[in-house]
């Protein structure tokens, strides 16, 4: 019996690269994997362009295509994470929807699970976006790397492969606000890490921002180190003991020089600015900690869904299988993706597949 690998896609506001994505992904599998039935789980966080039109259109085409679509957006951890609990194959991969996870990836990954290794994951080492970006990111993976209890992977954003043993722990885990990569990095199997140069989008723009950004190194600042409390804990005695110094340095030079040493406000004001601005930091950073620990306590839900495309019994057992001779929704030439040249084909046509998975998660 073939094996099933499922592919989990979030999207948001991806119009232009859903359909592309789904006829290159079907192509490699075409081509390259062909003793394997394939599950395209496209899970949509609640995109305002044409991304679920398009989404439904794959899905009444092919029954190997399946969608998620959320109630509304649930963040850029949440709805990958959920999207993955619900695939049903051997093993899972996640990948972007932007063309920024090259397909021609996807036979590499697999490759390497055949060989032992239950999680297979890219690793970038270098980009073709921004180079500010992508330097900014490498400091700040330095940085959480030595601060962190636990080994953190650099310049990885989730783009791998894992094993439905894997995907079991991932369904065990009660964490309503999970990390992908800090939970690869300390709860995952013996993995294998495959080099690759990050491409740059094919199409749309990107939707991080600086608040993204903040919010993806704030949740794994306060899920995996400890150092900024313990940092607030030794900052505090060491000024505390400093000022202490200062101001018995400072009673003793008056009573020797009580009409010679005036104090002044200056030095008054200096410490007090100073102590005042690094109470603030630290306070700061501590209601970081206790927000974390405010989304974990409170046990809401991953994602709320308002709809979902081709979960029923037959189109789980016809995961993987779609019509003879169908063909793949069609493409101007000016979406022709990036990687497209490990995979590519000149018509996409779906051949039958007869076999089906029996596993589910």
């Amino acid at each position: 019996m073939k094996k099933t690998i499922s592919i989990v896609i979030p999207c948001y506001n991806e119009e232009e690269n859903v359909i592309p994505l789904a006829n290159a992904l079907r192509t490699c599998f075409q081509e390259k994997l062909k003793n394997y039935h394939y599950e395209l789980l496209f899970i949509d966080n609640d995109s305002q362009d044409k991304t679920r039109e398009n989404l439904r259109a794959l899905c009444r085409e092919d029954k190997g295509i399946k969608a998620i679509f959320n109630a509304k957006n649930f963040g850029q951890f949440n709805s990958p994470y959920y999207g993955m609990l619900n695939s049903t194959g051997d093993a899972t991969i996640l990948m972007a929807a932007d063309f920024q996870d090259p397909v021609e990836m996807i036979p590499k990954f697999v490759e390497a699970w055949e060989e032992g290794y239950r999680i297979v994951i890219g690793v970038k080492t270098e980009s073709n976006e921004s180079k500010l970006m992508y330097a900014l990111r490498g400091i700040y993976y330095k940085l959480i790397r030595k601060m962190s209890s636990v080994d953190q992977i650099s310049q990885f954003t989730g783009f791998g492969l894992y094993d439905k043993g894997f995907i079991s722990v991932m369904q065990s885990l009660d964490d309503p606000t999970p990390f992908l990569r800090g939970i690869v990095a300390e709860l995952g199997y013996r993995r294998k890490d495959i080099p690759y140069t990050q491409p740059k989008r094919r199409a749309g723009v990107t939707h991080n921002n600086f608040y993204t950004l903040y919010d993806a190194a704030m949740l794994s600042f306060t899920s995996y180190t400890k150092v900024g409390l313990r940092l607030a804990v030794f900052l505090g005695g060491i000024f505390a003991g400093i000022s202490m110094l200062v101001g018995l340095l400072y009673l003793i030079m008056k009573l020797i020089w009580w009409d010679r040493f005036p104090a002044g406000m200056a030095p008054m004001l200096i410490g007090m600015l100073f102590l005042g601005s690094v109470q603030i930091f630290f306070i700061g950073l501590l209601g970081e900690y206790i927000l974390s620990i405010n989304q974990r306590v409170m046990k809401r839900p991953l994602v709320v869904e308002e709809e979902r495309l081709n979960f029923s019994e037959q189109a789980k057992q016809a995961t993987g299988e779609s019509s003879t001779s169908k063909q793949a929704i069609s493409e101007d030439s000016s979406s022709k993706q990036p990687g497209q040249d490990a995979c590519e084909s000149g018509s996409l046509e779906q051949p039958a597949q007869n076999e089906s998975s029996s596993e589910e998660v």
